[in-house]
C-alpha cells in the first residue's frame, strides 16, 4: 500500500467518524445558532426602534420606521405616517418591521425553517436594495465580491450573513428544533 493511499485512508475514516458524531442533529442547530449569535438581538434592537411605545403603539410602527426604512418617502410626508400610501410604502414598513422583530425569533427556535430562512434571505436582499437606494450608500460600502477587502456591508457581510440561512433552507433545522418536536408528533 502506498503512502498515498494509507494517508487517503486515514482522512476517509477520521472524517466518517466525525460526520457520524455529528449525525443529522449538528449542523442545522449551528447555522441556527451561528445566525442568531451574530443578528439576532441587532435585529430586534432594530425592530423595536420602529415600533411606539405602550399598548397599542407597541404594535404599530411610529414615525421612525419610515424614516429608517424609506428616508426619502418620510421626508416627502412630511414625518407624519398618515399621509403615506398604503400601498407600497406603508407595507413595505409593516412587512419590514415585523418580519424584522418575527423571523429571526423563529430561526433561532426553528420553526418553519426553510420557510423562515427563505424569508430571512428575501428580507436581507430586500434591506441591501433599501440601503442602496434610499441610504445612498457608495460603491466603497457596497462593495465587490472577490476583491482584497473584506469588511464591506452588502457583498461582503450580507453574503456571510445568507450562507447559514442558504443551509438551512436546503437541509432544514435538523431534529433540534421545534420543527424536529413538530415532526416527530
Amino acid at each position: 500500500m502506498s503512502i498515498i493511499n494509507m494517508i487517503r485512508g486515514l482522512h476517509d475514516r477520521v472524517f466518517a467518524l466525525l460526520e457520524n458524531l455529528a449525525g443529522s442533529w449538528f449542523l442545522g442547530l449551528a447555522a441556527r445558532l451561528v445566525f442568531s449569535s451574530v443578528l439576532l438581538m441587532f435585529f430586534i434592537n432594530s425592530a423595536m426602534t420602529k415600533l411606539g411605545s405602550g399598548f397599542p403603539d407597541m404594535f404599530i410602527p411610529a414615525v421612525g420606521a419610515y424614516a429608517q426604512i424609506l428616508p426619502s418617502v418620510a421626508e416627502s410626508a412630511g414625518y407624519d405616517p398618515s399621509k403615506i400610501a398604503l400601498f407600497p410604502w406603508k407595507l413595505i414598513v409593516l412587512a419590514g418591521t415585523y418580519a424584522e422583530l418575527l423571523l429571526p425569533v423563529m430561526l433561532l427556535i426553528g420553526l418553519f425553517t426553510r420557510f423562515t430562512s427563505l424569508s430571512l434571505i428575501g428580507f436581507i436582499v430586500v434591506m441591501s436594495i433599501v440601503d442602496v437606494q434610499f441610504h445612498g450608500l457608495d460603491a466603497k460600502s457596497i462593495g465587490m465580491v472577490f476583491d482584497r477587502v473584506q469588511d464591506q456591508i452588502i457583498a461582503d457581510q450580507r453574503l456571510l450573513w445568507i450562507f447559514p440561512l442558504i443551509y438551512l433552507v436546503l437541509r432544514g433545522a435538523g431534529p433540534v428544533s421545534v420543527d424536529g418536536l413538530l415532526r416527530r408528533r
